[in-house]
Formats: structure tokens, C-alpha cells, sequence
């Protein structure tokens, strides 16, 4: 079997994580996990940078408040669509502090605001804590609380990783049972859609490409999910009538080939979908884009096309509206 392509950025990344000395994220606890993963964020991503609003949230949730983040290169603005953001790490580790400057890069990318969910997190809280909060806290954003000041007109879902799977979850359950304005949009970043059957990438990549097997598995034990659920497994559900998405994958990515399978079964179901592959790329990428300089070639691509498919969705909107 020839190599895989792998991009030097990513190749000089990759030498530098695989000769860190000391124990790997999967023999910790959780807790000194987490840790780990925040000490890396100011290595691996560039700075925040500048906003018109960057405001914390408290949002009333199924098991008490959930803390979430507005970022918005405006301060004010008017009705428009917003984004409710979920974050990575494989439901266990990750919080709204290791995504901030992703979220404030699509917000300004976007000139949208972005809400960044900061759901509860296993083995503390298993499935389905995750999908619950962040269920419950797209549904308040779509009623527009005062809390914010942004009369939200739509909404788009997007995630990475974990996060992933969450916006393609949520979306399902808004499509099943509709919030007070839609979901238009879907950004799942090299999202996991099938936890309950082995794809081919998964032995592919399973060591040395930043997320490991090892890694996997001990994100599995902590969540503890139903795997063939769709609240889990999102492919193993009907996928008809959700919203028009952009996915990307990265090509050395174990769970690779199930972002290619849900992009794939959006289109046979008619739902208009945009398929990007971040070649010779790793998971991960959206946050380590000082780390790998490339992957922000890779962010501004897939934000270009997810600001081109928000514009059509609103027009549809606005267009199903006037004719009721």
C-alpha cells in the first residue's frame, strides 16, 4: 500500500506531538486531560483577535445552567441568522476557551454572531448530557432572549469532531420538532456520524495522526452512548429533510470515512450538501491553525462555501415566507 500524502506543515506537526515525552491523553484521568488539551491551545492556535462583542452566557439547560460564549464582530446588528457552535474533543475534553479563536474567526468570516455551547462533558455527565444541552440551548437561542441582544431570524448548527456529531444530532431533532425559527445550515467539521460500525480510514489511521484508536476508545468508555442510537449515530437515522450542509473531512483522519458516508447519504437524499476534503490534512485541523499554517486555507475554504449556502438558504427562506 503507496503512503498517504501528507502535507510537510502537518508532517514537521505530527514529528513534534509523536516525540512529546510523557503519558498520552488516553492514560490520563480526565480532568488532567482536559488540562493538557487547554495547554496546547496557545502552541497550536493563533490569538482571539479583535470583535465587537465577546459576551458569556448562562443558558438554562436540562441539568442546571450551561455556560456558552457570544462572538460577534459587531456590537450591534440587526435580525439576522446565528450560529450555535458545539466543540470538540470526543465528548469529554474541550471547552468553549479551546475553540475561541476558531469561533471568532467564523464570526468574522461570516459577519455572524457565533454561539459557542459549552454542553457537559462525560464521564462526569454521559450520553446523552451532551446532546440534551445542546438541544436545549439552540431552542433558547431561537427564541431570541433579551440575554444577547440578537433577533434571531434562523440558524445554522456546526461543529468539530464531537461537535460534529452534536450539530448533525441537533439538527435532527429541530427538523423533527421545530424550534421557533429553522436551522438553515450545517457545518459539521470531520464529524462522527456512526460510532456503531468500523469504516476503513478507522484501522487506516489508527496511530500516529493525532487522534489515535487508544485515544477513540477512551473517549467511548467515558461518553458510554447507546452506538446504534441516532442521538449517537446519526447515520443510522433518516436523513431526509435536514438542512443543507458543507462537510469537510481530512484525508488522514481515522473517522474519515464517516464524514464521507454522511455527506454521501445527504446527497442521495436530496438534500443539497458540499463535500470538502482537506488532502495530506488531520483531525483536529480547525484548531491548530498556527500549529499547521495550512489549515486556515482549509477554514477560509469550507467558511467561504458554508457563507455562499447561508445566502441561498436565507433567499429560501424569505421566499417560503412571503408566500404563506
Amino acid at each position: 500500500m503507496t503512503e498517504p500524502f501528507v502535507r510537510p506543515d502537518v508532517r514537521g506537526f505530527l514529528d513534534f506531538l509523536n516525540n512529546i515525552p510523557g503519558p498520552k491523553m488516553h492514560q490520563l484521568d480526565a480532568p488532567a486531560a482536559r488540562a493538557q488539551y487547554l495547554a496546547m491551545k496557545d502552541v497550536a492556535d493563533p490569538p482571539v483577535g479583535q470583535l465587537g462583542t465577546r459576551l458569556d452566557l448562562a443558558i438554562p439547560g436540562p441539568a442546571g445552567d450551561i455556560p456558552a460564549t457570544l462572538f460577534d464582530p459587531r456590537a450591534n446588528r440587526e435580525p439576522g441568522p446565528v450560529v450555535a457552535f458545539f466543540h470538540g474533543g470526543g465528548f469529554v475534553i474541550g471547552n468553549v476557551e479551546t475553540h475561541a479563536s476558531f469561533c471568532a474567526e467564523m464570526a468574522r468570516a461570516l459577519d455572524l454572531p457565533v454561539i459557542s455551547v459549552g454542553y457537559r462533558l462525560a464521564p462526569e455527565s454521559p450520553w446523552p448530557a451532551a446532546p440534551d444541552d445542546c438541544e436545549a440551548a439552540t431552542r433558547w437561542i431561537a427564541d431570541s432572549p433579551s440575554e444577547f441582544g440578537r433577533a434571531v431570524t434562523s440558524l445554522i448548527v456546526a461543529g468539530d469532531s464531537a461537535g460534529g456529531n452534536l450539530a448533525v444530532v441537533t439538527a435532527m431533532a429541530l427538523r423533527d420538532s421545530p424550534a421557533k425559527v429553522p436551522v438553515i445550515a450545517q457545518l459539521p467539521f470531520y464529524p462522527a456520524t456512526d460510532m456503531a460500525q468500523e469504516y476503513p480510514s478507522y484501522s487506516e489511521f489508527a496511530d500516529g495522526y493525532l487522534l489515535t484508536r487508544d485515544g477513540m476508545e477512551w473517549f467511548a468508555a467515558a461518553y458510554a452512548a447507546e452506538l446504534e442510537h441516532v442521538r449517537t449515530s446519526p447515520l443510522r437515522g433518516d436523513v431526509a429533510g435536514l438542512p443543507p450542509a458543507v462537510i469537510v473531512t481530512a484525508s488522514l483522519d481515522p473517522i474519515r470515512d464517516q464524514g464521507r458516508a454522511y455527506a454521501a447519504a445527504l446527497a442521495k437524499a436530496g438534500v443539497p450538501v458540499v463535500f470538502r476534503e482537506a488532502k495530506g490534512q488531520i483531525h483536529g485541523f480547525i484548531t491548530l491553525r498556527q500549529a499547521i499554517p495550512s489549515a486556515a486555507g482549509d477554514v477560509a475554504g469550507a467558511l467561504a462555501a458554508l457563507k455562499d449556502l447561508i445566502v441561498e438558504a436565507e433567499g429560501d427562506r424569505v421566499m417560503a415566507q412571503a408566500a404563506e
